[in-house]
């Protein structure tokens, strides 16, 4: 008889808990009791996992005794005041906020891209998920990068505001309504109108001019790949869609790697599918290819003009599934089958 195993998801009211119960149901993972957790304010509401319904029960009461594995998605507070409460109990917290990502002893994972580092959790109980936009931009990198190496990356990233929560999207879609009926609505989760428009700022601005967003695509990269001498030049945009991030890569890669190299590279890489033909089309995007699905797509594979060494890739990926609920799903299913 195979192991099962009891889940807790703590912010499952939240766009991203919501997701991480659809997917553990789509993925049928080994899981007898699924406990939904959230705040004060949503204990007693139902949540959907599958063909279960899961009444909410207040995280600040939970006893953690009664979960082996913790999905956190509820914001760095939450996840520093319960994942070490969690962890203490015996429970192997896998966070999705940045809170705990920059800790030493803390390991930072892509299942495709440094599994090894999971046995890590022993340190101190909690795994760290990356940023959404670093997630996907390294499934695409990995082959390249142990191919050839990667001296700097270039990248832009248009990201749907789902990332942000529930609020942003009823934001995009009443600001869009708005502007189709010749009226205004105003911005609230944004500092400008999102519909129709493009904000090159995530998160909070630092004191050399990047934003908190894009420096976390500096460090999560040169600790997920161990390797601190690749450069990181990222510019961070939020733009009016849904769901799904878009990356404009720019690599310079330490050995030549031709374009039709790079792409039988990704043809064969885990999570990664190609679309990628030079027609009108012939490349991904947000809503034809990731939303709503798993892998992450890269298209537009070409050679830099610009750099004898440099390669060009637009990457996609929805960030609500690979980008945040299915890369701490695939973590706790490496888990349970080497260490649970």
């Amino acid at each position: 008889m195979s192991k099962t195993f009891n889940v807790a998801v703590v912010g499952a009211t939240g766009a991203v808990g919501e997701v991480m119960l659809a997917m553990l149901a789509e993925r049928r993972f080994p899981a007898d009791k699924i406990y939904a957790l959230a705040s004060q304010r949503s204990v007693g509401s139902r949540v959907r996992c599958g063909d279960r319904e899961l009444l909410v029960e207040d995280l600040a009461t939970f006893d953690f005794r009664k979960a082996r594995i913790g999905l956190f998605s509820a914001g760095g507070d939450i996840s520093a005041e319960f994942a070490p409460k969690a962890a203490a109990a015996g429970c192997v917290v896998i966070d999705n906020t940045a809170h705990f990502r920059y800790d030493d002893d803390i390991p930072l994972v892509v299942p495709e891209v440094n599994p090894q580092e999971i046995a890590d959790y022993k340190n101190r109980g909690i795994i760290a998920n990356p940023n959404c936009s670093t997630i996907q931009m390294l499934v695409a990198l990995k082959p390249l990068y142990d191919a050839v190496g990667i001296e700097r990356i270039n990248v832009c990233t248009y990201q749907s505001v789902s990332g942000t929560g529930k609020e942003a999207i009823e934001e995009l879609v009443n600001q869009s309504r708005a502007v189709l009926a010749g009226s205004t609505h105003p911005a609230k989760v944004y500092p400008k109108p999102i519909a129709f428009n493009v904000l090159p700022h995530i998160d909070v601005f630092l004191e050399n001019g990047y934003t908190k967003e894009e420096m976390k695509m500096v460090w999560e990269t040169n600790k997920i790949l161990g390797d601190p001498s690749i450069r990181v030049n990222p510019t961070t945009a939020r733009v009016p869609v849904m769901y799904g991030h878009s990356e404009a890569l720019h690599i310079e890669t330490r050995e030549k790697l031709s374009a039709s190299g790079a792409r039988e590279l990704l043809l064969k890489a885990p999570g990664v599918v190609v679309v990628d033909e030079r027609i009108p089309g012939g490349y991904p995007t947000p809503v034809t290819e990731s939303a709503g699905r798993d892998a992450v797509y890269v298209g537009r594979i070409r050679e830099d003009i610009s750099h004898p060494r440099g390669l060009d890739l637009w990457v996609v990926s929805d960030n609500l599934r690979k980008g945040a609920a299915l890369n701490s799903i695939q973590i706790a299913e490496y888990l349970v089958d080497r260490f649970l």
